[in-house]
């Protein structure tokens, strides 16, 4: 199972979207300073995910998400989330 998250920082509130196969593991990286892009802007919190059967699948809603480039887009998707991890 692949996975397209949406992480939020708990320090300025800004979202980082993403794709992986293991969440957990991913955002462990992202917290410990592992990912160049959200290093030094956590903690992060995972606000957000979608499953898919293909890593390709999870990628291309990643990169949908990006392209709207909406932070209210982005806040009714958490909105709407009701699952736990």
């Amino acid at each position: 199972m692949f996975y397209t998250y949406i992480l939020q920082s708990e320090k300025s509130g800004r979202y980082y979207i993403g794709h992986a196969e293991d969440i957990q593991k991913r955002l462990e990286r992202h917290n410990v300073g592992r990912v160049t892009a959200t290093r030094n802007k956590g903690p992060w919190i995972i606000k957000y995910y979608e499953e898919y059967e293909t890593k390709a699948l999870a990628n291309s809603r990643e990169l949908y998400i990006k392209s709207m480039k909406s932070r209210v887009f982005i806040e009714k998707l958490i909105a709407g989330f009701q699952k736990d991890i």
